[in-house]
């Protein structure tokens, strides 16, 4: 059943992407796929987007979904699909222009904060115990969320071959996001981040006195707080580090090709280098099941934490964001593991199998998780087996959402969740390039 907005009810209008859209649709098999990828693949346009000027710039705001916030992940990830579409669809290209100036003011607001509001008012989170500023509707500080922004940009350039996009308040921005990996790393002492919630939520607020649990300085970069916006256990979580080891590579091309700016490119290079080195010296590790595999979370003092979450960056991500190949021998016993009974929050009940998160407890398998088991995936059987899983979880909405329950796709978590509707699609438009024949077939 097709669920988009009417067409004067939408938040923006792109006639590339309904012209995309439509034919794609005509040459899905299943009804229920195709009807799945006409109200999921413009999702974002459809229901979460401001667009506008503002002091003779674009500017867009794009909120997560149900939740009236931009995060820098979320509406990094949830436009992602549309960058082919920039070229033929200059308003589509000025919003995603917009998203970036959007962002990159918010960087240098406050680089400790995960989500923003629209404008300066007072968040639901305003007495959390850490320093609050009005255009902050969240400041819970992840590795991952610096990571997007820059992921947006480089492609943003890659894809227009633009660099005068790239202005020097942008680098302003660039440099803060560097110094905060440095002052992260923690070898001169805490840094002034900490962060405290009245909760009696346990992963909603953090140890240590707001600076979570120890660590020994590794070269790695401490994240207080997963992609899931939970509490991490051990503060040196491995995929966000990998994703700054990706990103900080994107971000010396940046300063290097476009700002000519060579010491602040081997500045970034050099950061790149030692933490990939920190991370495949003290994070990679014999598993008593699955031979070497990354660990989740480490401290540098030798503990390690073995699991995967949904939300991404995660271990089964991987590949995906650019980090590994998809057949590095690491990496396939990694995803061996998370994709395990092994792996804690791996899921199997009679709706079906898949990673879950501790943001929503035990038993509850993430859409996400299966869309990027496909994503991930060079194996048709696999990736048939999860299209027919988000076939049959959707319970009746013709939507992706947060999670579900196990046994029970109609107990689910967000019916409005824009990230993991544009995963959705962007798996589609993946699977019809790479594997066409499995789009003929009736799950």
């Amino acid at each position: 059943m097709i669920r988009r907005p009417t067409y004067n009810n939408r938040c923006f209008h792109s006639a590339v992407v309904d012209e995309f859209i439509d034919d794609l649709h005509a040459r899905i098999a299943d009804k229920d796929l195709a009807d799945m990828f006409v109200n999921c693949f413009p999702n974002t346009l459809d229901t979460t987007v401001k667009f506008n000027n503002k002091d003779g710039a674009p500017d867009t705001f794009i909120i997560t979904g149900d939740i009236n916030a931009m995060w820098l992940r979320d509406s990094t990830a949830q436009v992602w699909h549309y960058l082919p579409f920039v070229k033929k669809d200059p308003k589509l290209k000025e919003l995603i222009h917009g998203l970036l100036n959007r962002q990159l003011k918010s960087v240098q607001i406050d680089p400790y904060a995960n989500a923003f509001n629209d404008t300066g008012k007072e968040s639901v989170w305003s007495g959390d115990l850490t320093e609050m500023k009005p255009e902050v509707y969240e400041r819970k500080w992840e590795v991952d969320s610096l990571c997007y922004v820059i992921r947006l940009a480089y492609e943003f350039y890659k894809t227009t071959d633009n660099k005068n996009y790239f202005t020097k308040d942008w680098k302003i921005s660039f440099d803060l996001i560097v110094k905060t990996f440095k002052e992260q790393q923690r070898k001169n002492g805490r840094g002034p981040y900490k962060f405290g919630r009245i909760t009696s939520w346990s992963t909603d607020t953090v140890p240590g006195d707001g600076y979570g649990n120890p660590i020994k300085p590794n070269g790695m970069i401490v994240s207080i707080f997963r992609p899931s916006d939970d509490a991490t256990i051990f503060p040196f979580l491995v995929p966000s580090n990998l994703f700054a080891v990706k990103s900080l590579r994107q971000l010396s091309e940046i300063y290097n090709e476009i700002y000519e700016d060579k010491t602040a490119a081997i500045v970034a290079a050099n950061l790149a280098d030692e933490i990939e080195n920190a991370v495949y010296k003290y994070a990679v590790t014999e598993h008593l099941n699955y031979g070497k595999i990354f660990a989740y979370e480490i401290d540098g003092f030798g503990n390690r934490l073995f699991m995967d979450d949904a939300n991404i960056p995660s271990l089964l991500s991987l590949p995906y964001l650019g980090i590994v190949d998809c057949h590095d021998e690491l990496y396939l016993n990694t995803r061996k593991f998370v994709l395990s009974e092994n792996n804690p929050y791996y899921f199997v009940g009679k709706a079906g199998d898949g990673i879950g998160s501790p943001h929503t407890l035990i038993n509850r398998i993430w859409h996400l998780s299966i869309i990027m088991r496909a994503l991930t995936s060079n194996n048709e059987d696999e990736i048939a087996h999860c299209l027919k899983l988000m076939k049959n979880t959707h319970a009746d909405t013709w939507f992706m959402h947060e999670s579900f329950d196990k046994d029970n796709p109609y107990n689910y978590t967000r019916s409005w969740f824009a990230w993991a509707n544009s995963l959705f699609g962007e798996l589609i438009v993946k699977i019809n390039n790479d594997y066409p024949d499995l789009l003929n077939r009736i799950y």
